[in-house]
Formats: C-alpha cells, sequence, structure tokens
C-alpha cells in the first residue's frame, strides 16, 4: 500500500511539473547552433510568467540592448528581461511577448513544454515565424 501511495504521488508531481516552465533554460543560436544564454523563467505576482536573462554563453557585439524600442533601451542584457506576460492555457503558454535583443524586435510567443525542452515560437499575424528549442538547466 505504501508503495502503491509513494507512486501515485511521485506521478502527480512529474505530471504537475512537466507543464510548468518556471526555471532556468539554455537558448540556443539560430546561425551557430551553440548554446548563447540562460534565461530564467519565473512567475509574478500578477500569475503570468516572464524570462530574464540571468547569463550570457557567448561575447554579444554590445552588452546593452542598444536595438531595443521601449523600457529596455541600452539597458545590460544580463538581467533583461525577454519574456512577458505568458499565462497558462492548457499544456501551452500563451499571451505574452518575446523580444529578440538582437535586433530589438518584439513578437507574440507561445511556449510549450516537451520534457527537458521549450518550444518557444515567435508568432507574427497568428503564424509561428520561427521556433526555438530550449534546453532545461539542471
Amino acid at each position: 500500500m505504501k508503495k502503491m501511495l509513494f507512486a501515485f504521488i511521485a506521478l502527480f508531481f512529474a505530471t504537475f511539473s512537466f507543464a510548468q516552465i518556471e526555471g532556468k533554460w539554455k537558448t540556443i543560436d539560430d546561425e551557430t547552433g551553440k548554446p548563447k544564454s540562460i534565461v530564467e523563467i519565473f512567475k509574478k505576482s500578477d500569475g503570468k510568467y516572464y524570462g530574464r536573462i540571468s547569463q550570457l554563453l557567448i561575447k554579444p557585439e554590445n552588452n546593452n540592448c542598444v536595438k531595443c524600442k521601449d523600457d529596455r533601451k541600452n539597458k545590460p542584457l544580463v538581467g533583461l528581461e525577454v519574456i512577458r506576460g505568458l499565462k497558462k492555457d492548457g499544456n501551452e503558454f500563451t499571451g505574452g511577448t518575446i523580444t529578440n535583443p538582437k535586433d530589438g524586435k518584439t513578437y507574440n510567443t507561445a511556449v510549450v513544454r516537451n520534457g527537458n525542452t521549450l518550444a518557444v515560437k515567435a508568432i507574427v499575424l497568428g503564424i509561428a515565424v520561427k521556433t526555438q528549442t530550449w534546453h532545461l538547466v539542471k
């Protein structure tokens, strides 16, 4: 009986954590295929999810977001909030935005977790124009 209870509890928490995106994720550079940065995703008191660069793994051309067009303009890349306002919607996290610090463009975004990876989609006019795979940092 104890083994069944333990198995049920372990399965419950595994299922619960599977749908969560909070944590640190390694991003991969689209051009080189090499790890680029670590983004930490967290939940704010408004119940929405946000992500900020916690570490750079390659040396950027500039240490600030010089091409950003909003309150992030000229802010340091480390600590920069690149994901804003995601809401959990079933197995997806939607309704937020993602900013590419390299060109300063902001896109609508949707994120789906699949085990130890996230599919992070940049969306324009309701169509995913680019999808990146981010990897969980343990």
